[in-house]
């Protein structure tokens, strides 16, 4: 049995490591050249029912324990003025929440897992295209092809795999524009009190600014609004960026004058809740190729999760795949239906005209702990 999976990212290389645990050989084909070609952006919490328990399956508990940074589940909630409307901490040094780790830090985690063979970087996949007898042709970027018997989409927002199994059109939802500080405390200190060990979220009417603290030391700041009638270019003019947020403490704003380099604006973009497909042999999805939802917390974990689920019904009979990927799929579609329909209330409350108010009130209402935006 060939499993080839289109993307190495967190759910694809989290697949690939519980299937080698089992026994059963997969191969990543990622489009970048290499583990750093590009940065992998901010931080995110693992929440127990799902990023943990799948590197629990993957065995790598202890590694990500060691990775992790508790602290970083602190969260500071703000408005324009700058008065703090919620604060959340953590208990010192407790694994029982939704632990932080860089992203990076956790893909390299995964990579370091698996064996040198197990990833084929620089491959793009470009077309997937049934063979007569069972299994796909793939086709990369240059013209190097592949085949295999079973495929998995783990290639994200533009999965190439999708349009396989279904013809879901994304949403725009909302525009999310990144700035970087670096070595914080020394340069910015007093951003550095502001955001803390963990999160900020700056709440506005139809506007956040937020910033997450890095392990590293420096500063992932984001910035969401649900302005989608200007091009993208509009949002790299850092001044244009600071007008957009006129009559905010200048305290919060120097979040936004600190960043170095242009701002890197792209659009938030989501599938339709309930979206599902007739199972089809050979082929399934994982992660935002499957369920693309708001970026409030729940993407990467819910990827991982998927990658976790998938494995364990592949091992439990791996004579017959497709009975594995219909139960796998049946499962992820009711997982997912509450999750993607949280996620949207969300997103669409954070980016309201009274966000702060709903917001407040939707965290106290609810006993777990608050995600991390994005």
């Amino acid at each position: 049995m060939r499993i080839a999976i289109i993307g190495g990212g967190l759910g694809g290389l989290t697949l690939a490591r519980i299937l080698h645990r089992h026994g059963i050989d997969a191969v990543v084909y990622e489009r970048e050249a290499d583990r750093s070609a590009r940065s992998q952006g901010g931080m995110l919490n693992l929440h127990p029912e799902s990023g943990q328990r799948a590197l629990d399956e993957a065995g790598l508990t202890a590694r990500f324990r060691s990775q992790a940074r508790p602290e970083g589940e602190e969260l500071r909630i703000l408005d324009p003025t700058g008065r703090t409307l919620l604060h959340h901490k953590p208990r010192p040094g407790s694994f029982a929440g939704r632990p932080e780790i860089d992203r990076s830090v956790l893909r390299d985690l995964l990579l370091d897992s698996l064996p040198a063979d197990a990833i084929a970087w620089g491959h793009r996949l470009t077309e997937a295209t049934p063979r007569p007898s069972r299994g796909f042709k793939l086709v990369y970027e240059g013209g190097r092809t592949a085949d295999c018997d079973v495929l998995v989409g783990a290639d994200g927002a533009r999965s190439v795999v999708r349009p396989l199994l279904t013809d879901a059109e994304l949403s725009y939802v909302a525009t999310l524009v990144e700035l970087n500080i670096g070595d914080v405390d020394r340069r910015h200190p007093a951003l550095a009190e502001l955001v803390g060990p963990g999160n900020l979220w700056c709440l506005g009417a139809n506007q956040i600014l937020a910033a997450q603290r890095l392990g590293d030391g420096s500063l992932k700041v984001g910035i969401s609004l649900r302005d989608g009638d200007r091009p993208l270019d509009a949002y790299r003019d850092r001044r244009a960026l600071l007008d957009m947020f006129g009559g905010w403490d200048p305290g919060l704003t120097a979040l936004i004058e600190a960043g170095v380099g242009a701002p890197t604006p792209r659009r938030i973009e989501t599938m339709p809740i309930g979206t599902r497909w007739p199972s089809r042999p050979g082929s399934t999805l994982i992660g935002d190729a499957a369920h693309l939802m708001p970026p409030v917390g729940e993407g990467a974990n819910q990827a991982m999760l998927d990658a976790a689920e998938l494995a364990a019904a592949l091992a439990a009979d791996p004579t017959d795949p497709d009975a594995a990927i219909r139960a796998y799929e049946e499962a992820m579609f009711t997982r997912i239906h509450p999750i993607a329909e949280m996620s949207t209330r969300v997103q669409a409350m954070m980016l309201s005209p009274t966000a702060a108010d709903d917001i407040i009130r939707f965290f106290t209402a609810r006993p777990t702990q608050p995600t991390s935006a994005g």
